[in-house]
């Protein structure tokens, strides 16, 4: 005979609570995530590349419109926000916000998707981060798995930042 779930909150926080019985409860819903695309606006183009399969770990480039192709460009490691627990690279306000960046700074950008918290606790978030870092970097000598990074980025000029 299965016991009935503790309704006594234990912890309660601005984006979620936890039970007594340990249970995890968000107070927002999972976001819409959109594709990749090709802003015809902007000329920024996008695409997901996949990280890690174990854990699933991923991101999503944005390639500005190319005014001189043989100029490598500064690229941003952007992490999203969302207190670690929602959100995602793939929703259409980050999505919108990082085509923007890239389009008026010339930057490339790669969006961090990173595990979320309940599945994913803490450290997860950092770790990903971590290994999207790690990824971009073995990029350096041109022969990474992506190659906007290989045949656009400049390794000198690498910015971390989110919100």
């Amino acid at each position: 005979m299965a016991s009935s779930p503790n309704n006594e909150i234990a912890l309660k926080f601005r984006f979620f609570q936890v039970y007594k019985d340990a249970r995890v409860e968000l107070f927002k819903p999972p976001c819409k995530k959109i594709p990749p695309s090709d802003d015809p606006v902007t000329g920024v183009q996008s695409k997901d590349v996949n990280i890690s399969s174990e854990p699933q770990v991923s991101a999503r480039i944005f390639l500005p419109k190319l005014k001189n192709p043989g100029r490598k460009l500064p690229l941003l490691l952007y992490i999203h926000g969302g207190g670690f627990s929602m959100q995602s690279a793939f929703s259409p306000v980050y999505h919108k916000f990082c085509n923007h960046v890239a389009s008026e700074a010339d930057f490339i950008v790669v969006s961090v998707e990173y595990g979320l918290f309940p599945a994913r606790p803490i450290p997860a978030c950092y770790d990903d981060s971590w290994a999207v870092l790690r990824w971009v970097a073995s990029h350096v000598d041109g022969n990474g798995r992506g190659p906007w990074l290989n045949d656009h980025a400049h390794f000198g000029k690498v910015f971390i930042g989110g919100g």
